[in-house]
C-alpha cells in the first residue's frame, strides 16, 4: 500500500514529533510502500508501522 509523505508529516505532527518533521520531508520519497519502507520508518521516525497501514486503509475505505 502506498501512502502520501504528506501522511507520515500529518502523522508525526499528530504524535509531537515535530523534530522528525523537516527529516521526513527530505529524505522520504512522495509516495512510501509501507512495507518497503517499514524499516526505515520504524527506526528513524519511530512509526508504528502496523498502525499507520490500517490508518491509511481506514481513510480508503472511507472513501468508498
Amino acid at each position: 500500500m502506498e501512502i502520501d509523505k504528506q501522511e507520515i508529516v500529518d502523522l508525526l505532527r499528530k504524535e509531537g514529533k515535530d523534530e522528525h518533521v523537516q527529516k521526513a520531508l527530505a529524505e522520504l520519497p512522495d509516495k512510501i510502500d509501507h512495507e518497503q519502507h517499514a524499516e526505515m520508518l520504524q527506526q528513524k521516525f519511530g512509526i508504528d508501522v502496523g498502525k499507520l497501514a490500517a490508518g491509511a486503509a481506514e481513510k480508503e475505505l472511507g472513501k468508498l
